[in-house]
């Protein structure tokens, strides 16, 4: 081998190597928040020593030693927050969410519900807390025990989707929404669809939002849909997509069986 090929060779080397290096770079920073959120996914297995609720009129769930910062929500959601203050303590975002009708056109009086997050002086979350209109379809019993649940679930990174595991929760005993009540603060639903023993109560909620991404337009529509028993009236699922993170709550899994054979008697 001649010098010059060696040199040549040399060269090569060095520039895939270095190519190697930017391409690690650039996926590197455009993963990282996945890696945060896969942290504080961790976290959830030991929920007690990394996490607090506080329920009141609204829910809170609080963050011991916090690792995401506020972009990871923006990069995980490809949506900003309708507001995003400046606090005492660091920031807050807060994400407002309205009832429209079927041509995206917000419904007079106004029906919203907020989701609000945060941040310490280093940027980092310290709480992530849900309005009171929220809770008429994720009770606060239900909230928490769903993120009890998070502890064992399977992550779906394309769907953006965590499967819990309900089987490795205590259940709890507690009253289930009921149809009367959770359409007396929702209002009407855009849409009701009819299965063979339950009803599905459809709802359009509106993100207020701007600078959304392309190709991330829906994302700032929430279809919420609400499953409730004919024969009970009871609310017994409730799934949606909030800013971004889909939410799917099948109620009954998370109650304790002696509790519903109890009422059924």
């Amino acid at each position: 081998m001649g010098p010059k090929r060696g040199i040549n060779s040399v060269v090569m080397k060095r520039g895939l190597r270095l190519i190697g290096l930017l391409a690690l770079a650039v996926s590197l920073t455009g993963c990282i928040y996945w890696i945060r959120a896969y942290q504080t996914y961790l976290q959830m297995g030991e929920f007690d020593r990394y996490f607090s609720v506080a329920a009141a009129d609204d829910f809170t769930l609080e963050f011991k030693k916090p690792i995401m910062y506020s972009q990871d929500f923006v990069s995980l959601a490809k949506l900003y927050p309708s507001e995003n203050d400046a606090t005492p303590e660091g920031r807050r975002f807060r994400y407002w969410f309205r009832k429209v009708d079927s041509h995206n056109q917000v419904i007079k009086p106004e029906i919203k519900f907020y989701s609000e997050l945060t941040f310490n002086k280093e940027d980092r979350i310290t709480s992530w807390s849900f309005s009171p209109l929220f809770l008429q379809i994720a009770p606060p019993k239900f909230l928490e025990v769903s993120l009890r649940s998070i502890g064992g679930a399977e992550i779906d990174k394309e769907k953006q989707q965590l499967r819990a595991n309900t089987d490795l929760l205590e259940k709890i005993s507690a009253d289930l929404p009921r149809k009367p009540a959770v359409v007396a603060h929702l209002g009407a639903p855009l849409e009701v669809q009819v299965e063979k023993e339950n009803e599905v109560y459809i709802y359009h909620f509106l993100l207020e939002t701007h600078g959304i991404e392309e190709g991330y337009e829906d994302r700032a529509l929430s279809e919420v849909k609400l499953t409730f028993d004919k024969s009970t009236q009871e609310l017994v699922r409730m799934a949606g997509r909030f800013a971004g993170l889909k939410v799917s709550i099948n109620y009954r899994k998370f109650l304790d069986n002696a509790s519903e054979s109890a009422k059924a008697s």
